[in-house]
């Protein structure tokens, strides 16, 4: 990519950190340049986080991002994603999120590991990858947007690092050789009313996949998953709104529970 490129690249990274910081979203990126390569998307990504990591931010993992059929059809994409998870936007469960500091937050309930081992290189195997899990956990991710609207592309997405803003961590136990994740059911509540509710298959039909396809993306761009590192494998159900003054819960039979409590 010539100069000009890597200039608006950095142009960019800026532009959507100001916007965070600003918490003023901006317009969607393929808005002014339509048909964004996807490549170029993860080198603005690349450059926010380098910038954030510069600033102190520790990198801590990967999301993965659109690996369900429904996200998929409600973001209106047809691939998957990925993103870069620092430890300031980590929290634990139980902790208080103040939802005026994001701009146009929904929350995600998710199936989480981490590793204990490096994952690596294209063809990872999938006993390979279940063999890499030290932990598992129930997440729930808040998703946002520094785009005016969620009327956003998968390169937009990208960009934004693939729209996460914060990962709420539930405790982590284990990955028991006969632990079903695939069958593994989430049911979401707010305010202690259930409002979603999906199965672990639902994200690429068994989440340990998306250990394999995020190690093979990473594996694109010289990087991989390493040991400790935390990683997201994507929300089981359609996102739904954050709002203000709600306790949101992720529960299922085999996995303790996570809170996050908003004000």
């Amino acid at each position: 990519m010539d100069e000009p490129d890597d200039r608006w690249i950095a142009a960019t990274a800026s532009a959507l950190l100001a916007a965070e910081y600003e918490n003023v979203p901006v317009e969607p990126l393929t808005e002014r340049r339509p048909g964004l390569p996807l490549e170029t998307a993860y080198r603005i990504q690349a450059a926010t986080v380098a910038r954030r990591v510069a600033a102190g931010a520790r990198v801590v993992g990967h999301k993965a991002g659109a690996t369900s059929k429904a996200i998929q059809e409600q973001a209106g994409v047809d691939e998957p994603d990925s993103g870069v998870l620092l430890d300031d936007m980590v929290l634990a469960s139980g902790s208080t999120g103040h939802r005026s500091v994001l701009m146009q937050p929904r929350v995600e309930a998710e199936l989480a590991f981490r590793l204990g081992s490096d994952l690596c290189g294209p063809g990872v195997a999938l006993e390979e990858a279940r063999a890499a899990v030290k932990e598992v956990f129930l997440a729930l991710e808040v998703i946002d947007t520094r785009f005016t609207g969620w009327q956003i592309t998968i390169a937009d997405s990208i960009a934004d690092n693939a729209s996460c803003a914060r990962v709420v961590t539930g405790p982590m136990v284990p990955l028991d050789a006969d632990m079903d994740l695939a069958a593994e059911p989430v049911v979401v509540s707010v305010n202690g009313t259930a409002v979603a509710t999906g199965e672990g298959r639902a994200v690429l039909g068994d989440p340990l996949l998306v250990l394999v396809w995020l190690a093979g993306r990473l594996h694109r761009f010289g990087d991989g998953l390493r040991a400790g590192h935390l990683v997201l494998a994507g929300a089981v159900h359609a996102s739904l709104p954050l709002e203000a003054w709600s306790t949101v819960r992720a529960r299922s039979p085999h996995l303790p529970p996570v809170e996050l409590r908003v004000l």
